[in-house]
């Protein structure tokens, strides 16, 4: 088992409704609708954006994360129109040979199944390309929609870790879930 999250080219993945695909500079201004909204930033370690400029420093920071082979972050975007609407991708752990998943969508696209259908195809890409052991997420306690939306796709909670996370100036307690590589992603996402 290589510990080595390098991939040569960024890997572009589709789905029924989606293309899940590397982020440009082209993509900052719907970055910046995504991010610019409140109710989206709300669970999240970003404070609201408020100038494109925080736009293109994701963009930037996604890129060289990629290259240095600590993380990767797809830009989901619809097949119709190409523009992107979220991201979902993972932090790398080389030494458990395992990731961490992390994803977020303009509130616009809530409740209909597209986070559910991008996280569980980089799930499938994660275990089976990657040969993950493992990939984890960790959620402030009151973001009940992810919660849900990771136990769909088959995770199981940890339990909650106290003051784990330091984000928009204070500790937060995090409740951290698992899915482990045995886990038929197919017949979770049916239930």
């Amino acid at each position: 088992m290589s510990n080595n999250f390098s991939l040569s080219s960024f890997p572009e993945l589709e789905t029924e409704r989606l293309l899940l695909r590397e982020t440009t500079l082209q993509d900052a201004e719907a970055i910046f609708a995504v991010f610019s909204d409140p109710g989206v930033t709300k669970f999240h370690d970003l404070d609201t954006f408020t100038s494109i400029k925080e736009a293109i420093a994701v963009v930037e920071r996604r890129a060289k994360r990629f290259e240095r082979g600590d993380a990767i972050r797809w830009g989901i975007a619809r097949k119709q129109n190409n523009v992107l609407i979220g991201s979902c991708g993972f932090t790398w752990n080389p030494q458990e040979h395992s990731a961490e998943v992390g994803y977020e969508l303009a509130s616009t696209f809530w409740r209909q199944g597209i986070m559910t259908e991008a996280v569980s195809t980089i799930l499938q890409f994660g275990f089976q390309k990657m040969d993950l052991r493992f990939v984890v997420a960790q959620v402030m306690l009151e973001n009940i929609a992810s919660k849900k939306l990771l136990e769909k796709l088959g995770f199981h909670s940890q339990g909650v870790k106290k003051q784990n996370g330091f984000f928009k100036g204070q500790y937060h307690d995090l409740e951290q879930f698992m899915l482990k590589n045995n886990t038929n992603l197919e017949k979770q996402c049916d239930k």
